[in-house]
């Protein structure tokens, strides 16, 4: 899998990610510290890569984008070091990589995950 790793993931995430056998990069190593939401949207949609993040502000853009790709893997944990975060990272590869390669936003909990199949409905009581 290809992923794409936002400026509040470690940089140790990626390397465990590539000594695995995935195609992973981090957003610092391309210039892209500063780049707005839409911009690593973008790009992790033109290459194909799963964005992996703390930000919740990526599920509102895809909200309203009506998209299907890319997939998102937003990390809502207590404890944002690599030692929570790759259990829970190593969970969800082995139970949710189907629905990542078909469009998935993924919320990875504690103790729990959310997933959500891309494009995100929503139904409107108003129209």
């Amino acid at each position: 899998m290809k992923f794409l790793a936002d400026m509040n993931v470690s940089m140790s995430t990626v390397q465990y990610l590539r000594s695995n056998g995935h195609d992973a990069l981090h957003l610092r190593e391309h210039g892209l510290e500063r780049a707005p939401d839409t911009v690593v949207l973008q790009k992790a949609k033109e290459e194909g890569r799963i964005i992996l993040t703390f930000d919740l502000d990526f599920g509102d853009l895809m909200a309203s984008s009506k998209e299907d790709l890319p997939s998102i893997i937003i990390f809502r944990l207590h404890d944002e070091t690599p030692q929570a975060v790759l259990p829970r990272l190593k969970e969800i590869l082995s139970n949710c990589s189907e629905q990542l390669q078909k469009g998935a936003l993924i919320l990875a909990g504690d103790s729990r995950n959310r997933i959500r199949r891309l494009p995100l409905l929503y139904h409107n009581d108003d129209e």
